[in-house]
Parts: structure tokens; sequence; C-alpha cells
């Protein structure tokens, strides 16, 4: 485990400057440095380490405008620099030569060199990286890596600078408001470019010289003062996907002896979202917990079909933020459902699940759970139903909203005055105006819910998926009894498993058959009777008695 070295300029015991926590640092440790502002130019040769702010992102400076020199320079290792402001006079800002450099949530500004620059076989990874000022954003040279979801805007000269054979991939990233190029490619520099907005330039948006192939894919070039794409003689590379709109004419000007693939952009498709715009609307998964919710469904007894549903609908859901991080269209998703069935089978549970694992995919914020039926719903006259769905349906943002027995809301007869198709009329409405920031839920019996769904002409067109919820078989029951026993630390006696079977089997499964609630109820009758039996006795029972319950009491709580 990496050994932390705290910084702090005010608290006593930790050291007070990054310089003083470095010359005691061990390979792999990680310096965590509280909030404040770190007057210092950090030098590294060969250190393997990271530089972290111990508390929220942009809340540790390192300032070296009063040095000689960059706030981080590294030679060789392998450095992290993570939630920190890095700013430098007439120095790069972060400068690294070979080894690799990791720059996360950090804000970098230089005076007249570049904010980021390295060189010499570096490898860099730069993410949620913002460059507010310098003579350049990045300059690399001789090395590779990756930019994504980087934004770069009011640099004095060129936002990128890709030279002597550099191949980085720059992605989702922003580049605006650049006094003369957006990024210039030169020197044999071939570098990915790929859903990147380049914007607002004093020059050219991307320019290609000395050799250079770069590959610039779906990413928008506009509002340039100079053409949008310029190749140079000697150069190649592709150009696909990718828009040229209100700049210097011609939008791409290949001169004489460059030779890119430049392929038309069809401008009936789908236009991704480019820069960092790419990722809005991509959300935060925690595949811990949905790899843990997953879990728990697995284990409950029976609804194989049920969960073969749930795990379909997760699976959709994160394919959809995998193709939205991508830049590839998504469209619209319900995730409104009907659960169908008999009571005890398992429906509000499933909800419940259903609205934890929506949070963990991060497609709602909370994955609270409301549950509500007809009387939280409908009003004693005109207008107060309305109302008062419109309430419970507000508070219920952010999670899911369960309404049981959802079919009592039908007008029956046809009876006009009936306030209950109020309330589905406004619900209908409400799903679809908000449907990103709720996940509503109806549930009852089987042929009653088809009713219910043709109570309004688009009701049945809001909801992604019908869930059909099947009764327990025998064998199920029994395993239920056996799970809620064990977890209120009960143990089933001899035979009594068998018996259960035999009971089960042979009880009448109509319509107010209870599944689960009938394990509960009988169990709750075999305990009352346990009470009885040991309180005649005529001794304190012992441990093995108090948790044991037996055929007679099976065969009292069933009389």
């Amino acid at each position: 485990m990496a050994r932390i070295f705290a910084v702090s300029s005010e608290r006593a015991g930790a050291y007070p400057t990054i310089r003083d926590a470095l010359e005691v640092a061990d390979d792999g440790a990680v310096i965590s440095i509280e909030p404040g502002v770190y007057a210092e130019a950090v030098r590294l040769s060969g250190h393997r380490l990271s530089l972290v702010a111990a508390k929220e992102p942009g809340t540790v400076t390192i300032d070296a405008t009063g040095a000689n020199g960059s706030a981080v320079e590294s030679r060789g290792g392998e450095v992290t620099l993570r939630g920190l402001v890095l700013k430098s006079a007439d120095y790069p800002a972060v400068q690294a030569a070979g080894g690799r450099l990791t720059v996360e949530k950090c804000e970098v500004g230089a005076g007249y060199a570049a904010a980021v620059q390295v060189g010499d076989g570096a490898e860099l990874t730069a993410t949620d990286v913002k460059v507010t000022v310098g003579q350049h954003g990045f300059v690399i040279e001789d090395a590779g890596g990756i930019l994504d979801k980087c934004e770069i805007r009011d640099t004095a000269d060129d936002g990128i600078i890709v030279r002597l054979g550099a191949n980085p991939t720059i992605r989702n990233s922003t580049v605006a408001g650049c006094g003369f190029r957006g990024i210039y490619v030169y020197q044999a520099g071939r570098p990915t470019i790929e859903r990147c907005d380049i914007s607002g330039t004093g020059d050219i948006g991307i320019s290609v010289a000395h050799q250079s192939s770069p590959t610039i894919t779906d990413s928008w070039v506009h509002d340039t003062q100079g053409v949008g794409i310029r190749f140079d003689r000697g150069c190649g590379g592709l150009v696909q996907g990718t828009r040229v709109e209100n700049t210097a004419t011609p939008g791409i000007e290949v001169v004489d002896g460059a030779t890119p693939d430049v392929r038309p952009v069809d401008d009936g498709g789908h236009r991704p979202k480019v820069g960092i715009g790419a990722i809005e609307g991509a959300t935060r998964q925690d595949t811990a917990e949905v790899d843990k919710l997953l879990a728990e469904l697995d284990s409950m007894i029976g609804l194989a079909g049920v969960k073969a549903e749930v795990r379909a609908l997760i699976d959709e859901i994160q394919v959809n933020e995998w193709r939205r991080s991508a830049g590839l269209a998504v469209g619209a998703a319900s995730h409104h459902l009907v659960f169908t069935g008999a009571p005890g089978t398992g429906k509000t549970t499933i909800a419940r699940l259903y609205g934890q694992l929506l949070r963990a995919l991060g497609v709602l914020p909370n994955g609270q759970f409301k549950e509500v039926s007809r009387r939280d719903l409908v009003g004693q006259y005109i207008g107060h139903t309305a109302e008062k769905t419109t309430s419970v349906f507000e508070e219920a943002l952010g999670g899911v909203l369960f309404i049981d027995e959802a079919y009592t809301l039908s007008r029956a007869g046809g009876a006009s005055a009936d306030f209950g198709q109020e309330a589905i009329d406004t619900l209908v409405k409400l799903m679809e105006d908000r449907r990103d920031e709720v996940a509503v839920i109806v549930a009852g019996y089987t042929d009653e819910m088809r009713d219910f769904l043709n109570a309004n002409a688009g009701l049945d067109s809001r909801f992604a998926k019908t869930l059909e919820f099947e009764n327990y078989d025998p064998d199920e029951l029994v395993l239920i009894v056996n799970r809620i026993t064990r977890n209120d630390d009960y143990i089933l006696g001899p035979g009594l498993s068998d018996a259960l079977l035999e009971w089960f089997g042979q009880i009448e499964r109509d319509r107010n058959f209870g599944n689960a609630r009938e394990a509960r109820k009988l169990l709750e009758g075999m305990r009352k009777a346990q009470s009885g039996r040991l309180r005649a006795l005529g001794r304190m029972p012992s441990r093995d008695d108090l948790r044991t319950l037996t055929l007679d009491d099976l065969l009292t709580a069933t009389r």
C-alpha cells in the first residue's frame, strides 16, 4: 500500500512544503496536499509518486510564477498530478521529459510558455485538464499518450502543438479562442483527433505541415479566421465525419503535393457531440455497486423470467452510456415499467432494487422509492386530483414512483365523474415530460392491468416493458420459509420441510393466494403455536426449544 505524506502550510504534524515531503518520500508515495497556495517549483527526477489535492479539485495551487522554472518538472519516472492548480511565468507550468506523466482534473496556466509540455519519448495521460492561459496549451514532441476531455482556451498562439513524430490521441476536447492556430501538426506528427471542437482561432483551425499525417474523425472545426483544415505539401492523413463550417474558404485546403484522404460528411446523418460536450449527458456509473445489486437480484428465490428481463434492461442502459461516451447516437429511453401478477410475488422488492440499480448506473440521482396507491393520487373534486398527482410525482423525482394496484385508477363502467381517470391523464403527461427524472412502475393483477393500460390512448406507450411475476411453486415457497426462519433465528424441526411442501402443494391458488405473504402468514401462526406449546412445558425452555418450530406448530397453525 502506498505511503501517504501530508503537506499543510498550517497544520502541525504535516510537512510545511511539498519540497520537504519529497525529501523523505519513498517510491510509490502519495503526497496529499491540503488546501492553500504553495509558492514552489517542484523538481522530480526518476521519482514514482503522486501529488494530489487532499480536498476538492482546485483547492491547492502550486504557484511558480516567482520562481525560475516550472510548477512541476519531471524527468523520467512516473508522476501523477490530480486536482491541482498549476501556474508558472515564462516556463511551462508542467513539463516532462521521458517517463510517464498523468494529469487529472487540473487547471494549468503559464505566461509566455506552454501550459503543458512533454517530450523525449514521454507518455502523457491528461484527463479533465483545463488550460486557462499561456502561449500554447499543450506542446507534445516526440511523445505519445492521450488527451481526453481537455479544454484549451484563450492561448496567445497555438492551442495544441504536435511535432517531432509525436502520436497522441486527442479526443472529446475543446480548443477555442486561440490567437493563432487551434492545432498545429508538423515535423512528421501523427496524432489522432477524435470528436474535438476547434473554434474561434485567429488563423487556421487545424494546420498540417512537414510530412505529417493526422487522423481527424467526427470533429467540428468552425468560426475560424483562416481555413478550417490545411494540408501542406508532402502531408497525408484522413479526414472523416468532420464538419467544417463558417471558416475562410476553402473549408479544407489541400495544397499541391498533399495526399490526405478527405471523405465527405453525411449531412443527413447523426451529428455526434464533440469537444467537452461529447461527454455531456453521460453518466458516472458505479460498476461495483451495480454488480453488488445484480448479485442481490440473483439471490432472490424464483422469478427467473423477471430476473432475465431486469438484466436485459440494465445491459441496454450500460451499452447506451458507452455509445454516448463514444459520441454515437442514443435514442430516447423510457425507464417506466409495468409489473403484473398476483400479490406476494416480489413486485415491490424488485421495484426497490430497480431504483437502486438506476442510481448506481447514474440514470437517476438518488434511487429513492415512493410507494403510493389510489388514495394518494385521487382528490375529492375537479382539479384536486391533478394537483395531488403532480405533487406526489414531484416528490418521487430522482427515484422510483411505485403505484400499487394501479388498475383501481381506471374509470369504472365509463363513469365520467371518476377522478381516477384524471389521475391517469395527469400521469401520462408527466411521465413523458419528465421521463429522464423518474421511473414510474405500475403494478397489479394481470387482467386488470390490461384494462388499466387501455384507460388512456398514450398510457401503454409510456412504458418500456411489462414484467410478468408468476406464482411461486411449492418448492420455492418452502425455500422462502427457510430463508425467513434463518433471518429470524429459527430452525425447522425434523420432517417440517416435507410437511410444508405438502401443505403448499394442496393450497388452492385462487385470486386471493398471497404467495410469499402466505409463507409469512403461516410462519406467524407457527410462532404463536410455538409460544403456546413452550408456555405449557412447565419449565424454562432451552435455547434449542426457543429456536425450533415443529410439526405440531404447523398442525396448530393450519387447523
